[in-house]
């Protein structure tokens, strides 16, 4: 046999075969779009588990706006609100600090708070000190847009307030007020142009 004869006989032996492709080829970037594909797939299930959880978890109710007008700071008395306490309507220019009071808050400032995007964890007990403690360490989990306070002038044990929102509680339920507090906490409800 030539050494021609043999060069054609072993490339038909190798032509149905195709040669490993090296790395960066065509394949392996198949493969990583594949990985990529399938690593955003999952991330998105498990963003949209999470959060659709944490909106079924709370049982708020939505009230009808009453609008954002500002008033002057001690005549909140005078507004009648839609719900007790309240969740939107006429409230005084500024807010107060957020985190944890231990005197109740003049609803025009509540208002002005959940309008910059707070929520309101306010208790009506007075004879609760394991109740309180609760709350507080609960809140105090949130830097900023959570206020606790005594709020005596309520039916319920527990309120929670947000812009439009409110939820009532007669004993402390910890998903329950943490799913309110992260489905609502930090919207702000600001007309357009005013701040």
């Amino acid at each position: 046999m030539t050494r021609k004869s043999k060069r054609k006989k072993k490339g038909a032996r190798t032509a149905g075969r195709s040669a490993p492709r090296p790395a960066g080829t065509a394949g392996s970037k198949n493969n990583s779009t594949a990985l990529f594909v399938w690593a955003i797939a999952v991330a998105a299930v498990v963003f949209g588990v999470y959060y659709l959880t944490a909106a079924s978890a709370h049982k708020a109710r939505d009230v009808p706006s009453l609008g954002n007008r500002h008033i002057r700071v001690g005549t909140s008395g005078a507004v009648s609100y839609n719900t007790n306490p309240p969740t939107s309507g006429p409230h005084y220019p500024t807010i107060v600090s957020w985190g944890v009071h231990w005197k109740p808050i003049d609803k025009g400032f509540q208002v002005h708070n959940l309008e910059d995007g707070g929520v309101l964890v306010q208790y009506g007990c007075t004879d609760c000190p394991e109740l309180v403690k609760k709350l507080e360490n609960l809140v105090r989990g949130y830097p900023k847009y959570v206020i606790l306070a005594p709020y005596p002038a309520m039916k319920h044990r527990i309120a929670l307030t947000a812009w439009g929102k409110i939820d009532t509680l007669e004993a402390f339920d910890e998903k329950r007020i943490t799913a309110f507090i992260d489905a609502f906490r930090g919207l702000d409800h600001h007309p357009r142009g005013r701040r």
